[in-house]
């Protein structure tokens, strides 16, 4: 009998897991790009092709300055969204990080907010991060309020940094500081 391949679970969490992503995903990959709630959300202006997809996983899974997992579903495996952290700069131990939950009726579940605590947790406990940041557009106010909640504070606003639909919008620069995570979540996740 033929085994079934199981994901790898790099970070895992009490609903979701974190695994890196394989070949085999740029199909699915390249579906949610051309989701127009997800491209908007994301500020995604260029089309891609599966092969550029193809490249672009092949190109990641081999770039030591960006640690790119997927977000699953502990219980079906199913794979909701996924997360990076991106321009890992171990002179000045910062990074940014994105993250990306792919269907309507994943969000406001709490599993960013999830994905976001085991992404950091790797990036100051196991990379050794001083600071890590993000940019969100003004329009995703859901997204910007649940970074706060998350403990990223506000460092400036790029002006009118991305025009999408006719329009120019703000991108908001927010970071969190290692010390400020411990404070806020390193008894839980010890737990």
């Amino acid at each position: 009998m033929m085994e079934q391949h199981r994901p790898v679970r790099f970070l895992e969490g009490k609903r979701i897991y974190l695994r890196p992503v394989e070949l085999a995903d740029a199909r699915p990959h390249f579906q949610i790009l051309f989701d127009t709630e997800n491209r908007r959300l994301t500020g995604t202006q260029r089309s891609f092709t599966p092969m550029q997809i193809e490249q672009y996983i092949e190109q990641k899974t081999s770039d030591e300055s960006s640690v790119w997992l997927l977000i699953a579903l502990r219980d079906t495996d199913e794979v909701i969204g996924d997360i990076a952290l991106q321009d890992i700069d171990n002179t000045n131990r910062n990074a940014n990080i994105r993250i990306a939950i792919n269907h309507a009726e994943h969000k406001g579940k709490g599993f960013g907010s999830e994905a976001m605590k085991l992404m950091l947790n790797y990036g100051f406990g196991i990379l050794n991060l001083h600071r890590i940041e993000l940019n969100v557009f003004a329009y995703n106010e859901h997204a910007r309020r649940t970074y706060e909640k998350l403990g990223f504070e506000v460092e400036g606003i790029a002006r009118e940094a991305l025009y999408y639909d006719h329009a120019y919008h703000d991108s908001i620069n927010m970071s969190i500081l290692k010390r400020e995570f411990q404070e806020r979540y390193l008894a839980d996740m010890t737990r």
